[in-house]
């Protein structure tokens, strides 16, 4: 069951949203609409989910509704018409008491220009949720050090915010958010007013984050890169409503409009594409070391290759074979492998760029070896293949 569900979602913004919103429903454009009875279309008609533990993105260019979107989320802005459903309950039912008691047990926000406490410490900005819930200052000042600590401001935490920088401003409002342990977290731009090197470094720390917790994440930017480095999946925005939603792949290599195809076509592929996007799961190129070199030639023949990877019982990685050395084994009436398996094998994780890949792509025309971190064979990569892909 996913834990956000939006159905059917408008926002209007002026004094006749009931007529705007039942000339939306005749088909009449944002701008038609905005030229004839003078209200401005925030959202139209968007609906998608969202599963517990993703980092769903949506982007799109000033004024597509994301923004918009990510606040109506939890009601900072009120949503004309559409139901929004968190872990199965419809917010845009709740009274405002019960709606106050849902910010502060379920979702928090981290937003674009920080919003912290000038007057406050570190400490005591990180904590400032958990004062609101009624937490004591004992438990309170705990949880927010465990997760000053988690963003890397161990040390700063009796500092004010007028001695930090921007990416660490930010980090604790990313803390103060993280304190309260909720089970969706909203960011709304929270990286874009950093400066460019700041930024990645925010990105890759926001993403060691989600691997330790795991939290529901909603991130909204307007930089596809960035899109692509943080999403699970992507949301593409333009005029209030969605137009794609899929994977980073979906969206670079099968775009569902015109003005996706446009909005990606300068992506350089080769940061997006990953081992697991073009390795090849195949059984004739591996081999267990008691089937011997004549075994070894055989598969070679079979797939059309000059090597084979050596592979355990457990299907981990051991070393590669390589063709002219079989055949001297054969004519030297060997039956063991164990003389000439080499074990500098190029490898790579499922989750390796093929920009992090070139220089094993380049030089020695080898086969790279796709393996998890525990060394398990998960698919073979050649040159050829990834040139394929690279043309798509």
């Amino acid at each position: 069951m996913p834990i956000i569900k939006v159905q059917n979602l408008y926002k209007i913004f002026g004094k006749e949203p009931e007529r705007a919103l039942k000339l939306l429903k005749q088909g009449n454009s944002k701008s038609d609409i905005m030229k004839d009875i003078g209200v401005t279309v925030g959202i139209n008609n968007v609906s998608f989910e969202v599963n517990a533990g993703e980092s769903f993105v949506v982007m799109g260019l000033s004024g597509s509704g994301k923004s918009t979107l990510i606040r109506s989320l939890n009601r900072l802005i009120e949503p004309t018409s559409g139901a929004i459903e968190i872990n199965g309950q419809d917010i845009t039912k709740l009274s405002k008491k019960e709606l106050a008691q849902f910010r502060r047990s379920t979702i928090s926000m981290v937003f674009q220009h920080f919003a912290i406490l000038p007057h406050k410490t570190v400490l005591e900005n990180a904590a400032y949720g958990l004062k609101i819930k009624g937490m004591s200052k004992k438990d309170r000042e705990q949880k927010a050090q465990d997760a000053l600590d988690m963003v890397g401001l161990k040390g700063w935490e009796h500092q004010y915010p007028s001695k930090l920088s921007g990416g660490m401003q930010q980090r604790v409002g990313i803390a103060r958010a993280l304190a309260t342990d909720p089970d969706i977290l909203l960011m709304d731009e929270a990286f874009s007013a950093l400066d460019p090197l700041i930024r990645k470094e925010m990105q890759s720390e926001l993403l060691e984050i989600q691997n330790k917790m795991q939290k529901t994440i909603v991130f909204i930017t307007h930089d596809l890169d960035e899109a692509l480095k943080l999403g699970d999946r992507i949301a593409l925005m333009k005029d209030g409503e969605i137009v794609q939603i899929g994977t980073p792949e979906e969206i670079m290599m099968s775009p569902a409009t015109h003005y996706v195809e446009k909005f990606v076509e300068d992506v350089d592929r080769s940061r997006i594409l990953t081992a697991d996007m073009i390795m090849q799961k195949t059984s004739t190129v591996v081999i267990l070391p008691k089937e011997g070199p004549r075994v070894a030639l055989r598969r070679m023949q079979e797939s059309g290759i000059s090597s084979v990877f050596v592979l355990d019982k457990q299907k981990k990685l051991i070393g590669i074979v390589f063709a002219e050395d079989a055949l001297e084994a054969v004519e030297n009436k060997e039956t063991s492998l164990e003389r000439i398996i080499r074990e500098d094998v190029p490898t790579a994780l499922p989750d390796t760029t093929l920009r992090d890949m070139y220089p094993l792509l380049t030089g020695k025309n080898l086969p790279i070896a796709v393996v998890d971190e525990e060394k398990t064979f998960k698919g073979i990569i050649v040159r050829g293949a990834v040139m394929a892909k690279l043309a798509e």
